[in-house]
């Protein structure tokens, strides 16, 4: 079959592998994003009287054996048809006729890459939130198991005040949490029907764009057609920009563990069987997964920068160069879960040593306590302080678990509430997530259904 735009030429062969390049092996990940929109393209079609209402069952169950052929393995994006649009169409003209070459009515690559990319990215940011949660649930369950162990809490890396192994885990999960608002946030940015906008500009035909948004699940359609477009990129952006939150988190976590899993320290003890082992010294077990956690963070952050130059001064309307947003979206989501399994893992096997832990508390640790403790019998803050620096070596070490179970205030290592306040969050978002888990299931259930 010919590509879509075809009119009797032909591209050079060197500059149609430029122009396509990998976007052909990327698309194959769209195969079910582009059979779902166009179902619900072809029924709106069929029910403004564009299409019969035996050419849309045609194209339906076309479509159907599309995604079926997909899931076994077995239908291939090629680089000569460029793009997942054009292996759909070619199938349903070999098998359906000129049938097949309807389904393209009302609609341009544009506003169809558009849709695929919405649906592929909520999939995908449901997936990233999942993991997420999941994540978080095992760092709260590391720092329940680890309640009352202590641990020095550290400001410019030097040891600072008594703290706990829990405040340190549940800091991150907490941290996630908060990811998860702006994946939240970049999710309604995504959700969206951009189907009508065509090549920017609309069409003269009734299309009715509420009823497309109706049946794909978008909780609104995107209104300006102009905008439709000049939005592809912006909305993958904003999705890299949450999705490096979470590694930068994860980065923070990592660079902690490898730290205070090294002998010098000794508080962790790293799963044996994550710890890739050296080439030449036989007793090495290395954090090697903690450190790609570190380094992959990176990677997302650059691929949201490379958004966002990639869209830096293009003029209104579709342009080529958006081809281009389309692998850097999907590494980052593919980085993200990938490290997020990681961390996930490790935690769930990490042993602390609680005597080392506790052995490290110096006398030196508890000054702002004493300094603290002076203040409160009514010695002005700055004179305690002064006191207190004037004596450190006189400083006599104290229990390190009475002194986090005195830090009872919200938020602080003895507050009886600092886990099940974010348990409770966790919960919160485990429902909102399923309950959008449940709702694009039976969007999808009731497309093939049709």
């Amino acid at each position: 079959m010919a590509k879509l735009w075809e009119k009797g030429y032909e591209l050079d062969e060197e500059m149609e592998a430029f122009t396509v390049e990998e976007d052909y092996l990327l698309d194959r990940k769209l195969v079910e994003a582009d059979v779902l929109g166009s179902i619900a393209h072809a029924k709106m079609l069929s029910e403004a009287g564009i299409l019969t209402e035996g050419e849309f069952r045609r194209l339906k169950e076309g479509l159907v054996e599309v995604l079926e052929l997909h899931r076994r393995g077995e239908f291939e994006v090629r680089r000569e048809q460029e793009d997942v649009h054009t292996a759909v169409e070619e199938f349903l003209t070999e098998r359906l006729g000129d049938v097949g070459k309807k389904l393209h009515t009302a609609r341009s690559r544009n506003d169809q890459v558009l849709v695929d990319i919405r649906l592929y990215t909520r999939d995908r940011l449901l997936e990233v939130m999942d993991e997420v949660l999941n994540t978080s649930e095992v760092l709260l369950a590391f720092a329940k198991a680890h309640r009352d162990v202590p641990m020095p809490g550290r400001t410019h890396t030097q040891r600072a005040m008594p703290s706990s192994v829990a405040l340190w885990a549940g800091a991150f999960a907490e941290a996630l949490l908060d990811d998860l608002s702006l994946l939240w946030a970049a999710y309604r940015l995504n959700d969206q029907n951009p189907l009508g906008s065509a090549a920017s500009y609309g069409v003269p035909l009734p299309i009715d764009r509420e009823r497309t948004a109706e049946l794909l699940g978008f909780r609104r359609v995107q209104h300006n057609v102009l905008y439709a477009n000049n939005s592809r990129g912006k909305v993958e952006a904003v999705v890299v920009f949450a999705l490096s939150q979470v590694g930068e988190d994860l980065a923070k976590l990592s660079n902690d563990l490898i730290w205070f899993s090294t002998p010098e320290f000794g508080y962790f003890t790293l799963p044996e069987e994550y710890c890739p082992g050296s080439s030449i010294m036989p007793q090495k077990r290395n954090p090697g997964p903690l450190e790609l956690v570190r380094a992959k963070s990176a990677r997302i952050a650059a691929r949201a920068f490379q958004l966002l130059l990639i869209l830096r001064n293009l003029p209104s309307g579709y342009n080529r160069d958006l081809q281009e947003t389309k692998g850097p979206l999907m590494e980052a989501v593919d980085t993200a879960v990938g490290c997020l399994r990681a961390v996930r893992k490790i935690f769930a096997n990490l042993e602390v040593d609680r005597e080392a832990l506790v052995a490290s508390f110096s006398p030196e640790l508890f000054a702002a306590d004493e300094a603290l403790h002076l203040a409160a019998e009514g010695v002005p803050f700055r004179e305690a302080y002064r006191r207190v620096a004037a004596r450190l070596g006189e400083l006599e070490a104290r229990d390190p678990v009475e002194s986090i179970h005195r830090r009872t205030h919200t938020g602080a290592p003895g507050d009886p509430e600092l886990l099940e306040v974010p348990r409770r969050w966790l919960e919160r978002e485990r429902r909102r997530l399923e309950g959008e888990r449940n709702r694009m299931a039976e969007v999808k259930e009731r497309l093939l259904g049709l």
